[in-house]
């Protein structure tokens, strides 16, 4: 999503209880954040080993997640559940930190010597590790080598790189650790101020706001370890990283690649396999030819360079399996502009423009796509997969190191995007902007976004009758797992959502961005989200693990969130949301939750600064920090209460929800306390 937050100013400190260095102090206090705090002991070598391998989903025990997000091939296993001599980081949620950025907000870092084993809870002859290094001094990133062994036999050294990771600064962001502020006409929380307006000058601390520590990487081992084998990863002795930081392993049994004979295939076009010369003139022979004779483009296995775009219509691509062909390209700077404003042009499959009748008949299957962009330039079409194509299908792609995973500009109608593979992007994985229509996102796994996860934008034509179904959103650095601006009649269903990092939340509902307004209804439902909802750090509250928006007009349009799961929700469950200046103006209504557990939060279950209304039927919570309702209203505090009414449909369980807080009882605490809860637990029922 490309966004600015100018003019997304704080809200006013209107009747706070308690000092605001006091309260952030508690906050840190409660979230155990405070400079200075030791980090947790190695893991202990005998214990681990004893309870064997602990697989995850999203540093979940399973069990928790029941049956929600992407069903993949790998098997994830966190670092700090492995065995160790290095230290282990982490709980962290604050912005800017190595574990708050890490899959469960732990991990382990080693030093030069120290190792990292895992044992294998099922056969696999494939990882992925995904890992963090440091910067160099003035960015633009370095190398350095991990070590793999297998049974205490060495299989190959990585080389891994810090090129694709670590952004400073605001918003689009810096490579350069030293920079003066972007925007020094921007309000900033660190001050309080805006720096340019503000006589002395403050002192901004550099590198200011560090971000996007984490990339990833697989391999391939040469052959099939068992079960209870082990893959060991140590940095070697001589590494120039003074650190390395491992978060998880993901293992995966890799089938045979898969061979098309009656295709075109790219390679008797002329298509180089090595990617030592480019192969995009070739790839488009096979394209032309395959149009004519109504056959599918085959890519081997291989890696084959592109450095621009390949427009795509009426067209079927396949690769031999996103382990075995890889699509990889430079960025390359464009002599001038391009009519969008690029100013880059990088590896990409588009559609024609929808302004020139968009495409249709696509269908791309089982290959990588690999990009360059290390940096936000939000006019530049760097995105694996773009422009407008309808009537098609994307699917099992591993996409890493572009700007946008799929970005579609519409209208467009009838894309189904399933079972990929979307990690290390500099912005979004998957936006649907602008007028795309009975199309269907499922079953795909999303990590290390620098945006949005997965979003509908209607801007300028409204998106309809869309489902993001069972897809799995981990760690979006900047803004939201899943959002939703505006749009008619779409579905948001049985995803699994976390650890959202920096202004954003598992799931947003915003009226924001210059979107079309809500229409219909919008039905989000079977989600589970977890350690969601952040810190807002220009209007320094506490977010909803789901949050509501209003800044562009009212959200008035009916909202059904139903059969959801909040977990370890960092502050609330569920926040309404109004800018402060249009408080008066704009408000957020007809939204019903029904049949939702809340396990957890540091704060309250429902958090209202708007006006409108809201019903709750089997809402059940347990461990709420503070009080269940935390209603504000629009900060008039009327003798009638406040602007914000709860309905109570019935069985709503836990005590969150009292008599005396019904229907608009003014109960607001600004910035109240955090108390953080206790990990979740299965909910068993009586």
């Amino acid at each position: 999503m490309n966004r600015s937050i100018r003019a997304e100013l704080p809200l006013p400190r209107h009747r706070r209880r308690r000092a605001a260095v006091a309260a952030v102090t508690a906050l840190a206090t409660a979230l155990g954040l405070l400079a200075g705090a030791p980090a947790g002991a190695a893991t202990s070598r005998d214990a681990a080993r004893a309870a064997g391998p602990v697989v995850t989903r999203a540093a979940l025990d399973p069990q928790l997640v029941g049956g929600r997000g992407a069903r993949v091939a790998f098997l994830e296993q966190e670092a700090e559940n492995a065995v160790t001599n290095g230290e282990l980081i982490g709980p962290d949620r604050n912005a800017y930190t190595l574990p708050s950025e890490a899959s469960g907000r732990r991990a382990v870092r080693l030093t030069p010597g120290q190792h990292v084993e895992f044992t294998l809870p099922a056969a696999a002859n494939a990882i992925t590790v995904r890992y963090s290094i440091p910067d160099a001094p003035t960015g633009g990133g370095i190398t350095a080598p991990l070590d793999v062994a297998g049974n205490g036999k060495r299989i190959r050294t990585m080389t891994l790189t810090s090129q694709y990771a670590w952004l400073y600064n605001q918003y689009p962001f810096s490579n350069d650790p030293d920079a003066d502020l972007l925007h020094p006409d921007w309000w900033i929380t660190e001050c309080s101020c805006v720096p340019a307006e503000t006589t002395p000058y403050p002192v901004i601390q550099k590198p200011f706001r560090p971000s996007h520590f984490y990339d990833e990487q697989r391999l391939l081992l040469g052959r099939t370890y068992r079960a209870g084998d082990r893959i060991r990863l140590t940095v070697p002795a001589g590494s120039n990283a003074a650190w390395t930081v491992i978060d998880l392993l993901d293992s995966e049994l890799v089938g045979p690649p898969k061979v098309r004979l009656l295709a075109a295939n790219v390679l008797a076009f002329g298509a180089d396999p090595t990617g030592r010369r480019d192969a995009a003139p070739a790839i488009e022979r096979a394209i032309a030819f395959a149009r004519r004779t109504g056959l599918p483009v085959y890519l081997p296995p291989g890696t084959y360079q592109v450095n621009r775009h390949i427009i795509v219509d009426d067209v079927t691509i396949e690769g031999a399996g996103n382990w075995y062909t890889t699509v990889k390209g430079r960025e390359v700077t464009l002599p001038t502009p391009a009519p969008d404003g690029s100013v880059h042009t990088g590896v990409g499959f588009y559609g024609r423009d929808s302004a020139d009748g968009g495409s249709r008949n696509v269908h791309l299957s089982d290959f990588a796509i690999e990009g360059d962009v290390r940096e936000r330039i939000d006019t530049d079409q760097v995105n694996a997969i773009g422009g407008a194509m309808s009537d098609s299908t994307i699917d099992g792609l591993y996409v890493r190191h572009t700007k946008v995973g799929l970005w579609f500009d519409g209208p467009m109608r009838d894309v189904r995007v399933t079972d990929n593979i979307i990690v290390d992007q500099i912005a979004d994985a998957l936006n649907f902007h602008t007028g795309v229509t009975d199309s269907l996102v499922e079953n795909n796994f999303v990590r290390n976004t620098g945006d949005d996860g997965l979003a509908m934008w209607s801007e300028q034509t409204a998106n309809a009758r869309n489902t993001f179904a069972r897809n799995t959103v981990q760690s979006p650095v900047l803004a939201n797992g899943i959002a939703v601006y505006g749009g008619a009649d779409n579905t948001v269903t049985g995803n699994l959502i976390a650890d959202p990092v920096r202004e954003g939340s598992a799931i947003q509902v915003g009226s924001r961005f210059g979107a079309e307004p809500f229409t219909g209804h919008l039905r989000i439902s079977d989600n589970t989200t977890v350690r969601a909802g952040t810190w807002e750090l220009n209007w320094k509250i506490g977010l909803g693990a789901i949050w509501f928006y209003a800044l562009d007009r009212s959200i008035d349009a009916r909202v059904e969130v139903t059969g959801d799961a909040y977990l370890d929700s960092t502050y609330n469950a569920v926040m309404l949301v109004s800018e402060w200046a249009v408080k008066d103006l704009y408000s957020i209504s007809d939204v019903h939750f029904r049949d939702i557990r809340v396990d957890g939060t540091g704060t309250s279950v429902v958090s209202a600064r708007t006006a409108g209304s809201a019903s709750f039927e089997n809402v059940d919570a347990r461990h709420v920090g503070a009080v269940g309702v935390n209603n504000c209203g629009s900060f008039h505090f009327t003798p009638a209460g406040s602007e914000f009414g709860l309905t109570d449909l019935g069985g709503n369980d836990g005590g969150w929800l009292a008599d005396w807080q019904l229907p608009n009882t003014i109960t607001c605490d600004d910035r109240p306390p955090v108390t953080p809860p206790p990990p979740p637990t299965p909910w068993t029922t009586p």
